[in-house]
């Protein structure tokens, strides 16, 4: 068992347990984020600063994220392992924003 217990992140076994997932460090997980919140910071910049009223740029497409077969059997299509939510579509409302995420974004 403390040999299976300690198999390097990228055996087969952690793999077939977890899927992507076991591939992706947090140093992965953590430029992702940056990557997404850095795309979203742009996005609000080009919102607001955006001299015609009426053509506001698309929301930005979050870095794709792997999915650990547990979760990928669970729920199909969904937001991240972070808890960031799909862009919306064009006809849609942008979803609320938790206190939780704000807290989460801004440190």
């Amino acid at each position: 068992m403390v040999l299976i217990k300690h198999l390097p992140r990228d055996s087969a076994l952690q793999r077939d347990l977890h899927g992507e997932v076991a591939e992706w460090s947090v140093t992965d997980h953590l430029l992702a984020a940056a990557v997404d919140h850095l795309a979203v910071a742009n996005w609000m910049f080009s919102c607001v600063n955006s001299s015609e009223d009426g053509d506001a740029p698309e929301f930005p497409e979050p870095v794709p994220r792997p999915k650990s077969t547990k979760d990928a059997e669970e729920d199909g299509e969904g937001s991240g392992p972070d808890g960031t939510a799909a862009a919306p579509d064009a006809g849609e409302a942008a979803p609320a924003v938790s206190p939780g995420q704000l807290a989460r974004f801004f440190g």
